[in-house]
C-alpha cells in the first residue's frame, strides 16, 4: 500500500536544512519529491567539506544531508540559461507543489518566482520560506535559523542560565520545526485547492516560527508581566528542575501538578518529613521557599546513583526523564520499539539507519526506502519522462 501522498508530486528547491527537511517529510509520505539543484550541488552538500578534508571519523558520509534528503531524486540544472528554465518549467506544469529557500530576489532574478510559476501552472502550491518575512526592514537580510529562529526570536536569551553565556542550538534544530511547520502549510493549501480548483502562494519565515514556538512567553509579556531567564537554584517550583545524582547523571522532574504529587514525590526520596513540613507543604510555600528546598534535593539526589532514582520516582509514578546522551537515544528500547529509526541500504556503509519522521499513520505507513542522491544522479531519467530526447 502506498503512503497518504502517493501521487503528489513535489519540486524542492531547498538548499541547507528547512525546506529539504520539509520535502524529506513529504517523500516519507509516499509523494513524488523531485529535488532541483545546481549543477555544483546544493549547499548543504559541501558542509562536511572541512571534516572530511581533515579526515575525521565518520565523514564518508555527510549525514545531516542524509537525513533531510532521502526518499528523493535530483535533478541538476543551470536555472540561469534559457534551456535550463524551460526544463524547470516542463516539471512545474505537472507538479503540485513547489518549494524553496533561495531569497526572493534570487527567485525573481531566475524566473521562478511566483507570478511566473502561477501561469504555467494555476494549481500550484508555492511555498516560499525567507529568513525574517517579506516585509519590514529586515525583509531583505540573510538569516540561518541560529540567526533568524533562535538568536532573535528571544529563545536563545531566555535558555541562558542567570549571567551564564547564552546557550548555542544544534545545527538545523529550528530548521527542522519550521520544515514541520511548512508541511502544515502545504497540506492545508492542497486540501483548499481540492474544494476550489485553485493553487496559492504561501509564505513562511524563521523568525515567525520560532516567535509561535517560544508563544507562552511572548504571551506572558504582551500581558505586560516579565519573563525571567531560568535559574535552577529558584526554580519556582522544585518539582520541574534537574538534580544530579550520585554517578554524575542528571535527572530532569516535571511534576507541574505538584500538591498532587508532592506526597508521592516525598516517598519516592523517602523523607516523609518534607510532606508536612510547613515550608514546603503547599505549592505557595515551596515557591517561596524555593532555594531552601532545592539545596535540600541537591543532597538528596546527589546519595544514589540514576538507576536507583529512576526506579523509586517510576515506582511512585513520579513524572521524570534522564538526560540522555546521543548513543542512549538511539539505543533505547523506547526508540527503537516506536519506530523512531528506519534501516536502508546505503551505496556506501551498507545497512544503515535514519531517523525517521514523527507522525504514525496505521494505515499507510511512511517509510524510508532510498538514501539521500548524488548531484543530478535521476537527471538522465528525468529528462527523459519530460519527452526529452
Amino acid at each position: 500500500m502506498g503512503g497518504v501522498l502517493t501521487g503528489l508530486r513535489v519540486v524542492d528547491m531547498g538548499h541547507f536544512v528547512a525546506v529539504p527537511s520539509a520535502g524529506a517529510v513529504l517523500a516519507d509520505w509516499g509523494a513524488e519529491v523531485l529535488k532541483v539543484e545546481p549543477l555544483s550541488g546544493e549547499s548543504q552538500r559541501g558542509i562536511d567539506a572541512v571534516a572530511k578534508a581533515l579526515k575525521m571519523p565518520g565523514t564518508a558520509v555527510n549525514w545531516r544531508f542524509e537525513v533531510h534528503n532521502r526518499n528523493k531524486r535530483s535533478l541538476a540544472v543551470d536555472l540561469v540559461k534559457p534551456l535550463g528554465r524551460a526544463l524547470v518549467y516542463k516539471l512545474v506544469e505537472r507538479s503540485d507543489v513547489f518549494m524553496s529557500n533561495y531569497e526572493p530576489t534570487s527567485l525573481k532574478r531566475l524566473k521562478v518566482d511566483y507570478p511566473v510559476l502561477k501561469r504555467i501552472n494555476p494549481r500550484l502550491v508555492y511555498a516560499m520560506l525567507t529568513g525574517y518575512g517579506t516585509r519590514g526592514p529586515a525583509k531583505e537580510e540573510r538569516g540561518f535559523d541560529f540567526t533568524a529562529a533562535w538568536a532573535r526570536s528571544g529563545i536563545q536569551y531566555l535558555l541562558a542560565e542567570s549571567d551564564g553565556p547564552p546557550p548555542q542550538q544544534r545545527g538545523g534544530m529550528m530548521d527542522r520545526t519550521v520544515g514541520m511547520h511548512m508541511v502544515a502549510g502545504i497540506l492545508a493549501a492542497l486540501l483548499h485547492r481540492e474544494k476550489t480548483g485553485r493553487g496559492q502562494k504561501l509564505e513562511f519565515c524563521l523568525y515567525h516560527s520560532a516567535v509561535w514556538t517560544l508563544a507562552a512567553d511572548l504571551q506572558v509579556t504582551l500581558g505586560g508581566q516579565a519573563v525571567l531567564k531560568q535559574d535552577r537554584t529558584k526554580a519556582v517550583n522544585p518539582l520541574v528542575n534537574t538534580y544530579r545524582t550520585k554517578d554524575g547523571r542528571w535527572l530532569q522532574l516535571a511534576m507541574l501538578q505538584s500538591d498532587l504529587q508532592w506526597p508521592g514525590f516525598c516517598h519516592a526520596i523517602e523523607r516523609l518529613d518534607l510532606e508536612t513540613d510547613p515550608r514546603f507543604a503547599s505549592m505557595e510555600a515551596r515557591a517561596q521557599n524555593c532555594e531552601d528546598l532545592i539545596r535540600i534535593l541537591d543532597q538528596i539526589f546527589a546519595m544514589l546513583s540514576l538507576r536507583k532514582w529512576e526506579e523509586r520516582l517510576r515506582e511512585h509514578k513520579c513524572i521524570y526523564a534522564r538526560i540522555q546522551t546521543p548513543d542512549e537515544v538511539i539505543n533505547d528500547p523506547q526508540a527503537i520499539a516506536n519506530n523512531f529509526f528506519a534501516e536502508i541500504e546505503h551505496p556506501v556503509t551498507g545497512r544503515t539507519k535514519l531517523v525517521t519522521t514523527p507522525v504514525r499513520f496505521l494505515r499507510n505507513p511512511a517509510s524510508v526506502k532510498t538514501a539521500a542522491p548524488e548531484v543530478g544522479q535521476n537527471t538522465e531519467e528525468v529528462l527523459l519522462g519530460l519527452g526529452y530526447t
